[in-house]
């Protein structure tokens, strides 16, 4: 796409306005000169011909662009899909040309940047004042030579630190972390999504996807033990080494360094990685950069350590650190050491696993970022500075200031052990909690999914829908998490249906609370049992009254089309109604369901495609007989659906109850071919109130 940053903004714009519009407003709303919009104008229209859009402009009036509306829409669809610079955000323009001189650091014409930006040069020498700012703390100049060009200067070493502060600072990689959280997916498909506007983007797609497999193939469980953002660190490390590299910029050997790490378990590690790359892009790749992929891993922060036997014994075996691990927590708190000294999770999993990484980074000058520093300053301040105090412990036995993000990081390690300590003291039951959405099936599941994952043994959970809160499931429910007002007087806690990350927290907070408080009394146990099934059966009878539907379809309609209304009836979800499809057919080739001689078919199957029993009917709509061979001229079709997961028999006796009424009385069959939908209901109601007063007398 031959389009200026500027000359997409533009197209957008006249885009979204699909009408007249003056160049005045398109300065105005570009915040630009009219004399700027207008010198871009002057090139659109020979760019556009390969869209079969047309440019128009009619002094006094304004411009527009004229064509089909596919073919705007295609070109709208490709300037959505490209990552579009805002020219006139300084500071996004001035992080895009930092990132540029740190892709490729080789001698570059002040024009290549202006026409890449598509801004004045004027612009870029003055954002390249302050890139030298920028570059000034790690010791690398810019040198602009008069005539040649504008390159940069210094070791590699700080060239190498600026990159990673770069990275640490300014990339949003979402992208990346979806390939770090879910690795087997089909990497394509999250490289496609176009909606996000990162950073990433003006980095080469296909090279990043080919980086990321080479690292994928290595199976080690160091690199899966990576946190996620030491991943995304090593990937775009990777990328960006391996892009100046095929643009043959070939770092120089040191000697000194390679040989301080050759041999070293992690430099066998990255040299693994290295190899890979090496196959993927058909290029030599130089031992100074398996040292720089080495130093990246040992500075990157873990997970954990795993506890293998192997792990143990090398952990073990550092003597060394197991000590200055002990010193740092009788440091922290002597009343409380020896107890603290028991965690395995913490000492051996946590603070000696995350010392490691901390001392490299310490002895190569390699700083690190810490997000949640200032939050931790402040909620958890007598922690933070005992961690103070922790880090002297280092500065004595290895001659390292410790700056205040490592600190901070060691005070999330301390902060979790005491936790953990206290929870230790307390006998603690499982938190009975309800998820409330409108309908209890749609939004409210995925809530549950997230929850479940967060809190897994900790609590109890049940999805409602808004009207299921009866006065059972209140009593029976310690807090519920709702996206909607709830008018019942419970303990409500209202949160986005995509639960952040501070909601989470407080859904955490509500936990702790109630797991610490005494369970109910068991007295009363059996009649309380008896009242929750009373109560299930209660719902489920006035859901399946309330969602009952007598549905008219085609006379010629077959078993398939038949099944196809079954599913859209019970579900929007394109995924849940292939899953009633699926459970009605399986259930047909069991045995056929179809009865010729009662004029009907009793379709029936449990399903995930459901969460609520179902009974609904469908009839021709010419009120005889359905015409299509495998419907078998029957005059309505019944459909039962029960749910796969609980209170299974329940379930089946009342379908089954229903079922039985089919056959033995021939007023039900009559109402459901013959009469309307309300009728049919009233039925229904009769036979379900016989069912439940029959229920209560065998409690």
């Amino acid at each position: 796409m031959d389009f200026t940053p500027r000359m997409q903004q533009i197209l957008r714009i006249m885009l979204n306005e699909d009408k007249v519009i003056s160049v005045k407003n398109l300065a105005e709303q570009m915040k630009l000169s009219k004399r700027t919009v207008q010198r871009e104008l002057e090139y659109l229209g020979k760019a556009l011909k390969e869209y079969n859009v047309t440019f128009c402009s009619k002094t006094g009036t304004g411009v527009w662009l004229e064509g089909e509306a596919e073919d705007k829409e295609r070109l709208y669809h490709q300037l959505s899909e490209k990552d579009t610079l805002d020219v006139s955000d300084r500071t996004e323009r001035r992080k895009r040309l930092l990132l540029e001189i740190l892709k490729d650091k080789t001698l570059k014409k002040l024009y290549y940047y202006s026409d890449l930006f598509g801004v004045s040069e004027a612009t870029i020498s003055a954002d390249l004042e302050a890139a030298e700012e920028w570059f000034a703390p790690f010791n690398l100049k810019i040198n602009r030579k008069p005539g040649y060009g504008i390159s940069i200067e210094g070791r590699e070493k700080d060239f190498r630190l600026a990159l990673r502060s770069f990275i640490d600072e300014n990339i949003d990689t979402r992208f990346i972390r979806d390939i770090y959280e879910e690795k087997d997916q089909a990497l394509f498909e999250l490289v496609e999504n176009k909606n996000d506007k990162n950073i990433y983007k003006i980095l080469n797609n296909d090279l990043l996807l080919r980086v990321i497999a080479c690292i994928q193939r290595v199976k080690d469980r160091r690199l899966l033990n990576l946190t996620e953002n030491s991943y995304v660190g090593l990937v775009l490390h990777v990328t960006i080494a391996v892009n100046r590299i095929l643009g043959k910029e070939i770092l120089e050997e040191n000697e000194a360094m390679v040989k301080s790490l050759y041999g070293d378990e992690d430099y066998r590690l990255a040299g693994r990685i290295v190899e890979e790359l090496r196959k993927e892009f058909e290029i030599e790749i130089p031992e100074i950069e398996v040292a720089y992929v080495c130093l990246h891993i040992k500075g990157a922060k873990v997970q954990q350590i795993e506890l293998d036997e192997d792990s143990k014994a090398r952990v073990s075996g550092q003597r060394e650190l197991l000590s200055v691990v002990n010193a740092m927590i009788d440091r922290f708190d002597p009343a409380v050491a020896w107890q603290l000294k028991q965690d395995e999770e913490f000492v051996v999993q946590g603070l000696a696993a995350h010392l490691q990484p901390t001392l490299v980074r310490l002895a190569n000058n390699m700083k690190i970022e810490n997000p949640l520093l200032e939050q931790i300053k402040n909620d958890y301040a007598a922690i933070f500075e005992r961690c103070r105090d922790v880090a002297e412990v280092i500065e004595e036995h290895y001659g390292f200031t410790v700056p205040e993000p490592e600190i901070g990081y060691l005070a999330i390690h301390f902060g979790a052990a005491m936790v953990r300590l206290e929870s230790r003291k307390e006998v603690k039951r499982k938190v009975n909690m309800g998820v409330v959405c409108a309908s209890g099936i749609g939004i409210s599941r995925l809530m549950c999914s997230r929850i479940n994952k967060f809190f897994k043994e900790r609590i109890e959970l049940t999805a409602y829908g808004v009207n299921d809160l009866n006065p059972f499931a209140l009593e029976h429910t310690d807090f519920f998490v709702s996206t909607l007002p709830v008018r019942e007087n419970a303990d409500i806690l209202y949160v986005s249906p995509l639960l952040t990350s501070q909601e989470m927290e407080q859904i955490a907070a509500r936990v702790r609370e109630y797991e610490r408080m005494p369970a109910a009394g068991k007295e009363n146990e059996a009649f309380t049992r008896q009242l929750e099934e009373v109560n299930y059966l209660a719902t489920q009878i006035k859901s399946l009254i309330k969602r009952f539907r007598r549905t008219k379809i085609g006379t010629a309609a077959t078993f398939g089309e038949l099944l196809l209304k079954a599913g859209e009836e019970q579900t929007p979800y394109a995924d849940r109604q292939t899953m009633i499809i699926e459970a009605l057919k399986r259930r047909e080739t069991m045995g056929s369901q179809f009865f010729p001689d009662y004029s009907f078919a009793l379709l029936h199957a449990r399903t995930a495609g459901v969460t609520k029993p179902v009974f609904t009917a469908f009839v021709p709509e010419s009120g005889e007989r359905f015409t299509a061979p495998d419907m078998k001229g029957i005059r309505a079709a019944i459909v039962m659906l029960m749910p796969e997961e609980g209170h299974t028999q329940e379930n089946a006796d009342m379908l089954g109850y229903l079922s039985q009424m089919l056959v033995e009385k021939d007023e039900f069959l009559d109402t459901i071919i013959t009469k309307e939908e309300e009728d049919v209901r009233d039925l229904l109601s009769r036979y379900l109130k016989k069912y439940f007063d029959q229920y209560l007398d065998r409690m």
